[in-house]
């Protein structure tokens, strides 16, 4: 049984070039070929890189830094985890839109190339991530970066790995980020499989599928047995405490594979007292918004961009900050 009529016209030209099925035989190649399919062309904004080592002795990790023109102080950040069902994607994809963002919003864009599964299994990415992030606010002062007004954002797996740091940070003490924007973020390894906790037959069948998905996170797992304090850093539904995490904006589609694990993580932070602002958008597919024409991207653009102007508004001052830690 097909669900193709559910989704919205407008994301047509999504269902014309369908997502392989991912297999360990096949990775290397389309790893290969998503560089070119998701290129944004160049930035517009000042580009430049550095190498950051992690905690754990891995190799030093790659961050692509995006400033925008004529210098500054006291500018917002926004730290970037990119997409890719954790096994998929560099910090380059974007480059173009990360760019734009940095100009629209006056910020620095701090992307991380993370270390991909299998290759790498948990805890690499998220280890990456922490180690970029802790970068990011050591360095805040030279990049002209107010620390009270960095945001976590991720696209998918990047969104996954943004909640999951967030919790990191919060438990080991690292920097506190003003907010998360987690975009269809990719949060349970249970979905999609026998202990799926809340199927869907009608979300999945498009893009980012259950055999993806279940590919994806064992890739990540390797000998990881999430049952550990460690589970939240791992799969960020699995975390037992949501408390005292920076305050979400959250948007997927209706028929994204995600939507039920991630309407779960909205309620679950909602009772731990995170406020979190959820959006919905029907007849949308994971990945919706890389059709630039539709209308449900429009939206979605509209209302991302107000999120991010209102947490640059609104961050923590350096005191408050200080104090949280």
């Amino acid at each position: 049984m097909t669900y193709r009529h559910l989704v919205d016209p407008a994301l047509a030209p999504m269902l014309e070039n369908e997502f392989p099925a991912l297999s360990a035989a096949n990775l290397k190649d389309f790893r290969a070929a998503l560089v070119h399919q998701f290129d944004a062309g160049p930035s517009p904004a000042i580009r430049s890189e550095v190498r950051v080592r992690t905690r754990d002795g891995g190799p030093e990790v790659r961050l692509i830094i995006h400033t925008p023109h004529g210098g500054g102080a006291n500018r917002p950040a926004i730290f970037f985890i990119h997409g890719g069902g954790m096994v998929l994607g560099d910090a380059a994809m974007g480059e173009g839109v990360h760019g734009a963002l940095a100009l629209r919003h006056q910020a620095v864009v701090v992307s991380v190339d993370y270390r991909l599964a299998p290759e790498t299994p948990f805890p690499g990415a998220i280890e990456d991530c922490f180690a970029g992030l802790k970068w990011l606010f050591a360095h805040a002062a030279e990049l002209g970066v107010d620390p009270s007004r960095v945001v976590l954002m991720g696209e998918s797996a990047g969104g996954g790995l943004a909640a999951s740091l967030a919790q990191l940070a919060r438990d080991e003490g690292g920097p506190r980020v003003c907010a998360q924007i987690l975009i269809y973020p990719m949060l349970d390894y249970r979905t999609g499989s026998k202990e799926d906790p809340h199927p869907n037959p009608v979300t999945g069948e498009f893009s980012w599928t259950r055999a993806n998905n279940r590919f994806g996170w064992e890739a990540l797992r390797g000998a990881y047995v999430p049952t550990d304090a460690r589970a939240g850093h791992f799969s960020a539904a699995l975390g037992r405490d949501l408390s005292n995490l920076p305050p979400a904006f959250i948007a997927t589609g209706s028929l994204d594979l995600f939507f039920e694990e991630i309407l779960e993580y909205s309620r679950r932070l909602c009772r731990a007292g995170v406020p979190v602002e959820l959006h919905s958008y029907p007849g949308a597919i994971h990945g919706f918004n890389f059709v630039p024409t539709a209308w449900m991207t429009e939206s979605f653009n509209r209302d991302l961009h107000d999120a991010l102007s209102r947490a640059f508004g609104s961050g923590e001052s350096s005191a408050e900050q200080k104090n949280a830690r």
